[in-house]
């Protein structure tokens, strides 16, 4: 990993700089894929699952048979442990919902805020190197209770036009209401448009590859999206209290995600950074996903700075996906965090805890988003439409002053709508 010693805020963000993300190489491939299913639709769809996953489908939606023998593969601790992770994911997620107030702002003039569900939302879980079935539950089970009416997931097929047994298992215990094996930049497209078999959503979440994502940007003027995506990526602030094995595996744990992942360890201890360079090597060297995390560590750092504050600073300014603050005072420096996707706090906290089974969603701003993005949250199923009613009082009280208002807009229209009101009232009417 790349050591860095008391970087200024001058250099900020040229030492922590991401791995480089353009779609400009790839967009005429994503396009020509949207293209195709827009006008094909199945036939694309079936094209593309033999091009890109070796397998000639006939049905591309998952079937009961298909469901009930995923539940058979799965082992008892496992479904426990997905159980389980659904449980604290639905109480966290269920804990947001909110009460609307109706509000006077002006005598005879109230207003309030109605949340409704989107009726179709779209959720892609990738299935290339590791079966995300978490994400599956991160998705479904807000969606669910939300009250959104379709939620259809796409995911790709193996070369026997299999979906992972534990993917059938999550969607179907947390609530999915379809399931389609279709990946790539072509799922996203059929869930963006429709086709035959896969129904169009009003709104798509879900990780990717840089196709996926590329297809979600591409396809963002057309239809709502989760998020702007990046490749992963962890920022770990410690002191020289932090144990170096616990850090080391942290952002192991990162880096084994995709080459292009990356982790940031920030600390003002030398030695903290001389232990964790050789725990990493160590841990390194047993992980099966070894190749994976060593390409991601080659754009991966490790900064000396020189206290607490300075670490924030930094944090701050990288706006990381995931913050593990694990520092004796861990509770203060978390209330300075103005910047990330989710933060985990003290030594026992790892990011895998959000990742699995704490409650908190997954699905975060990544890419330095974290800025001006929230992550997936119960408020991203839903919608707000607002309301208002004006009595004969409310449209007396504030009619006058609507009218300057559209007056000096020089909307004379607009004026006349309240002018015709209130000649009504002054002609005795109510």
């Amino acid at each position: 990993m790349n050591i860095i010693n008391y970087p200024q805020p001058e250099d900020y963000a040229e030492i922590l700089q991401r791995p480089a993300k353009s779609i400009d190489e790839i967009k005429p491939i994503i396009m020509h894929i949207i293209n195709d299913v827009r006008i094909k639709g199945d036939s694309a769809i079936r094209d593309f699952n033999l091009k890109f996953d070796g397998v000639n489908l006939k049905n591309i939606a998952v079937s009961d048979e298909e469901f009930n023998e995923a539940e058979a593969l799965i082992s008892r601790p496992l479904k426990e442990a997905i159980n389980r992770a659904i449980d604290n994911i639905a109480k966290f997620h269920a804990s947001q919902k909110v009460q609307m107030e109706v509000v006077e702002t002006a005598p005879g003039v109230k207003c309030w805020q109605k949340e409704v569900p989107i009726e179709k939302v779209g959720l892609y879980i990738p299935g290339g190197t590791a079966p995300l079935f978490s994400t599956v539950l991160m998705l479904s089970v807000p969606a669910k209770i939300a009250g959104c009416q379709e939620i259809v997931l796409c995911t790709p097929p193996n070369n026997e036009g299999r979906i992972h047994p534990a993917i059938l298992y999550a969607a179907q215990k947390a609530g999915t209401t379809q399931v389609y094996k279709v990946g790539g930049a072509q799922a996203i497209a059929a869930m963006a448009y429709g086709t035959e078999t896969i129904p169009q959503v009003f709104k798509i979440f879900g990780p990717g590859n840089q196709y996926v994502t590329a297809a979600k940007q591409l396809l963002s003027n057309e239809i709502a999206i989760d998020m702007p995506a990046g490749p992963s990526e962890v920022c770990v602030v410690a002191d020289n209290s932090a144990d170096s094995e616990f850090i080391a595996a942290d952002l192991l744990s990162q880096s084994e995600h995709g080459i292009d992942s990356q982790a940031i360890l920030i600390t003002d201890s030398k030695d903290l950074i001389v232990k964790v360079n050789k725990i990493v090597d160590q841990q390194l060297a047993v992980l099966p996903r070894r190749e994976t995390a060593t390409e991601a560590l080659k754009s991966s750092k490790l900064i000396l700075v020189e206290n607490m504050d300075k670490a924030l600073e930094l944090a701050n300014f990288y706006a990381s996906e995931h913050l593990i603050i694990n520092t004796v005072n861990c509770d203060d420096l978390a209330e300075k965090v103005v910047n990330a996707g989710s933060v985990f706090i003290g030594k026992y906290s790892p990011e895998s805890a959000g990742d699995y089974a704490s409650g908190t969603n997954h699905v975060l701003p990544t890419y330095g988003f974290a800025r001006n993005f929230s992550g997936v949250s119960l408020n991203s199923f839903m919608k707000k439409i607002t309301y208002q009613k004006l009595s004969a009082e409310g449209i007396r009280n504030i009619g006058p002053a609507i009218e300057l208002m559209a007056e000096a807009e020089e909307l004379f229209a607009h004026k006349n709508a309240v002018t015709v009101r209130l000649k009504f009232l002054e002609a005795g009417n109510e």
